[in-house]
């Protein structure tokens, strides 16, 4: 772990020197839900969270935490990532779900999502993205949702040799299986390498004398894979589930496949609309409710409560329904459903009406 420009751990998480276990577990998992790069798209949303996380590594167990305050980062300089994160339930700390993020469960997916994304490198297969659309009545509850991909996948007959079996899979002698070729040549003090695919078997560097039945030698199948996605309570517009394991496979057998990226969208609703967890509705009135006041009967996502609307309210007034929006994700707050009142005019008057409204007229000329 280098240590150059570190921030002191306590600072990182925002807690004191003397903070016990749950302030720190607390801290962490608010810090950890506001960075976590598939809820942040800042820039620097992903290296606030690996340093959140390593912050939290180590202060949550008392002898790294020992060894931090006794010595500094030079006390804790000797752990591998493995040593750091082995050891913690982040399942556990994000209540047995997750972020919601990772359907495969956070504490698995941790290490290998962000820690380990470099040195994978070529090895790990293409993320998959895609979009599901959710109705406001899911993000109240949250629930399954079944979706549908088709994408290519390694081939479970040959494992992606994309032969019958082992015996069928004969290594190039030209070029002994590397699949190029080097030629070297020398001129004075200078050597030079020219490097091409190996003409016999196309860069390849083996043939396959029998190709398997199933995928018919590519090594992969293009297949439709019906999988349900758990939405999680407060899902917030445009927040990101992973997958693990369910994006394009890698380009060698032995590499891993990436993850399928579900973007939530929340679907078009005719009475509600969404901006963050809270909720806009609209409902006309009459003149004379505008005027005197009323009582309305109006729908929430969870039934119809009764609103006072009260004297002289004014055209495009808006009444604040607290705690009637959305559940804010990770927390047990709710957002507010605001109703924008819209006054009706009336257009036509019968005779009436126009005696009255004419009458009115007379009283407000005299006042």
């Amino acid at each position: 772990m280098e240590t150059a420009n570190k921030r002191d751990y306590y600072e990182v998480l925002g807690v004191k020197k003397d903070a016990d276990q749950k302030e720190i577990k607390d801290s962490f998992r608010k810090l950890a839900l506001k960075y976590h790069p598939d809820r942040n798209k800042e820039p620097d949303a992903e290296e606030k969270f690996k340093e959140i996380a390593e912050a939290y590594a180590v202060l949550s167990d008392p002898k790294k935490r020992k060894e931090y305050d006794n010595r500094g980062f030079a006390g804790v300089s000797g752990f591998s990532q493995e040593d750091l994160f082995g050891g913690i339930n982040f399942d556990e700390i994000f209540g047995g779900g997750g972020f919601g993020f990772d359907l495969g469960g956070f504490g698995g997916g941790i290490f290998d999502t962000f820690f380990q994304r470099g040195h994978r490198g070529g090895m790990r297969g293409e993320d998959i993205r895609m979009e599901i659309v959710v109705p406001l009545r899911k993000i109240v509850t949250g629930g399954d949702e079944e979706v549908q991909i088709s994408h290519p996948r390694v081939c479970p007959v040959c494992h992606g040799t994309g032969a019958a079996s082992e015996k069928d899979i004969r290594v190039c002698q030209t070029c002994k299986g590397t699949g190029k070729l080097i030629n070297t040549r020398q001129e004075g003090n200078v050597s030079y390498q020219e490097i091409r695919p190996c003409p016999d078997c196309g860069g390849r560097g083996r043939f396959i004398d029998k190709p398997c039945p199933k995928c018919h030698g590519s090594g992969r199948i293009d297949e439709p894979e019906r999988l349900t996605i758990t939405i999680p309570v407060g899902a917030e517009e445009g927040m990101v589930l992973r997958v693990p394991s369910h994006g394009r496979p890698s380009s060698k057998p032995e590499g891993k496949p990436g993850d399928l990226l579900v973007i939530v969208r929340t679907a078009y609703d005719p009475d509600f609309k969404r901006v963050g967890a809270d909720l806009w509705h609209a409902e006309t009135i009459e003149l004379t409710d505008a005027v005197l006041g009323t009582e309305l009967k109006v729908s929430t996502l969870e039934g119809s409560v009764s609103v006072t609307v009260p004297q002289g309210t004014q055209p495009n007034s808006v009444l604040r329904l607290a705690d009637k929006g959305l559940p804010h994700f990770g927390d047990t707050k709710r957002g507010d459903l605001y109703l924008r009142l819209n006054v009706h005019i009336p257009d036509y008057l019968s005779d009436e009406e126009r005696e009255l409204y004419t009458k009115l007229r007379r009283l407000h000329a005299k006042g």
